[in-house]
């Protein structure tokens, strides 16, 4: 499975950014996908994932303000990041777990850079 981000750019603080990643290759069935990030000197942190069936959850740090999505039919995650804040400001990187049969697999993609200046 290959996943790649897009929608990382420059936002000024209280603006907002969509994130997408999609899914690619031998895909069997993906359950969970995420949104991770890493700031520098920080360590990889959960932003938001969301199981198959649509359950999210979400970092204390952006309730209210993030809103993860997915669309099954096209293996893709989205993140939609309003009231952005400095501390928003990470390389983000997608997740993905996969099934294929009984054996579980989990993939990342390359990361999406998310600058948050004013």
């Amino acid at each position: 499975v290959q996943l790649v981000e897009s929608g990382g750019c420059l936002v000024q603080p209280g603006g907002s950014l969509r994130l997408s990643c999609a899914a690619s290759g031998t895909i069997f069935t993906i359950l969970t996908m995420g949104w991770y990030r890493q700031a520098p000197g920080k360590e990889r942190e959960l932003v938001a994932d969301i199981t198959r069936g649509g359950r999210t959850k979400y970092a204390d740090s952006v309730k209210g303000r993030d809103t993860i999505s997915r669309d099954n039919a096209k293996n893709t995650v989205y993140l939609q990041m309003n009231s952005l804040k400095l501390d928003d400001a990470a390389v983000y990187y997608c997740n993905a777990q996969q099934l294929s049969g009984t054996s579980y697999s989990h993939h990342w993609g390359q990361g999406s850079k998310v600058t948050v200046s004013s």
